[in-house]
């Protein structure tokens, strides 16, 4: 790839996609507003997987894709309106945080402004901002098991950096980021490249980051999406 032919990116589709793909069965995972709310249309229903909103519901479904669809008592904390589930529980918000805080999420899906190497996580508030909205993130970020973060690197410079410039959600808790340009987990301070989307090279993807990446011991997979849909790439 050289500098006046870009290779393919993953759109923000085909990144909520990416990070389905690492869901399990029996997992009860939270979404985090934009991309990882996306990650709702990639779960089927014979998915036994619990999406966990913190304002009280446990085991909604997809996110509404209709004005027919909409039921304005049923939503995300993020005010992101979803279906209901066969099965699906509505909690007050004192159990649903006991449920977080009591380390029983498998893990959060969260979108972020600046990310460091070392896991830091900078997630509510930009300068030049009134004010920001925390929210539930830092409950999230520090109980879940593992804190995704679906990061786009293309557009936006300085996201993956050595050090926030950003106030700060919570430190050293960010396990893997899935960006537009390929899957990059943080461990023990080094930022691993665990795949590329095809036609990026290491090179290529260092260049949009201040921060070392380093090929993972196994060397670098392709990033391989289960679906044909037309929507999961941006053109290079």
């Amino acid at each position: 790839m050289t500098t006046t032919a870009r290779a393919a990116s993953l759109s923000r589709t085909g990144i909520a996609l990416r990070i389905t793909q690492d869901f399990r069965d029996g997992e009860v995972i939270n979404l985090g507003v934009g991309i990882p709310m996306m990650c709702s249309l990639f779960i089927r229903d014979e998915d036994d997987i619990l999406l966990h909103s913190e304002h009280g519901v446990l085991g909604h479904g997809r996110m509404a894709r209709t004005q027919d669809e909409v039921d304005p008592s049923l939503a995300t904390a993020g005010r992101q309106p979803v279906i209901p589930r066969p099965g699906m529980v509505v909690m007050d918000h004192a159990e649903s945080f006991a449920l977080i805080r009591g380390g029983h999420l498998d893990a959060t899906i969260l979108g972020a402004f600046q990310v460091a190497v070392n896991g830091d996580l900078a997630n509510f508030w930009l300068p030049g901002a009134v004010a920001g909205a925390i929210g539930g993130a830092q409950d999230l970020a520090f109980r879940a098991r593992r804190v995704v973060v679906a990061l786009q690197l293309l557009p936006r410079p300085r996201r993956l950096v050595n050090r926030l410039e950003l106030e700060m959600t919570a430190p050293r808790c960010v396990s893997r980021l899935v960006t537009d340009v390929g899957v990059i987990d943080l461990e023990h301070g080094r930022a691993v490249v665990r795949e590329l989307v095809p036609g990026w090279s290491l090179h290529d993807a260092q260049k949009l980051t201040e921060v070392e990446l380093v090929a993972a011991p196994e060397g670098i997979a392709e990033v391989v999406l289960d679906s044909d849909r037309d929507d999961l790439w941006n053109a290079g």
